[in-house]
């Protein structure tokens, strides 16, 4: 029941995105500073389209002297298409985001991850094209790579699609304009460091 609901949830994120997207609007951007990475995305999605698009037509002809078949395959295509629209928009509407206190990660619909700039140790330009999947490690690849590489101080939980928590502490990402998050977030962290150095002694910690 909860991976059910979780992709039930998963869903509909799609579908807001769909409407933000067409509405020409971000999602949960606030007073940070947005950077997309779904550059050149459409196009890939698109050819997916298309596919879907001949495959439809292609059935339609194979199946036009079988009715319920065809009722139920054009079903499973048009949702197809539909999910495809969704998870592009998804990717358009919802960039990462950086606030004062935190860069909030995502992707698509299905990945959230807000990172307390506190818990970042480094962070460095790098383009990697091959991931494993190793514990505590996160990779969010877009076009088979990723640009930006995070190390964190502190583990920081992630909530997969169906439920499952992982503990973090590397985290790879993409962005379409990779510098100048890296230099943003550069400039956040070391604020941060100077926020903490003038402290006066005794000050309580800051809530996470």
């Amino acid at each position: 029941m909860r991976a059910a609901r979780c992709l039930i949830r998963h869903e509909i994120r799609l579908l807001v995105s769909l409407a933000l997207w067409a509405g020409r609007r971000l999602h949960g951007v606030g007073d940070g500073r947005a950077f997309g990475y779904a550059r050149g995305q459409g196009a890939v999605m698109a050819g997916f389209g298309f596919v879907c698009l001949v495959e439809t037509f292609t059935m339609s002809v194979l199946l036009r002297d079988r009715p319920t078949a065809h009722r139920v395959v054009l079903v499973l295509d048009l949702y197809t298409l539909l999910f495809l629209g969704g998870l592009y928009a998804a990717m358009a509407v919802r960039p990462h985001v950086l606030y004062g206190d935190e860069l909030r990660v995502r992707y698509a619909g299905h990945v959230d991850l807000r990172i307390p700039l506190e818990r970042i140790a480094a962070v460095r330009r790098e383009r990697v094209h091959t991931h494993g999947r190793a514990d505590g490690e996160l990779n969010l690849a877009v076009g088979s790579q990723t640009s930006l590489t995070l190390e964190l101080t502190e583990p920081v939980a992630h909530f997969t699609l169906l439920g499952g928590r992982r503990d973090l502490t590397l985290v790879r990402l993409h962005a379409d304009d990779a510098d100048s998050l890296v230099q943003a977030l550069t400039q956040a962290l070391e604020q941060e460091l100077t926020r903490e150095r003038n402290a006066p002694p005794g000050a309580p910690d800051r809530p996470r």
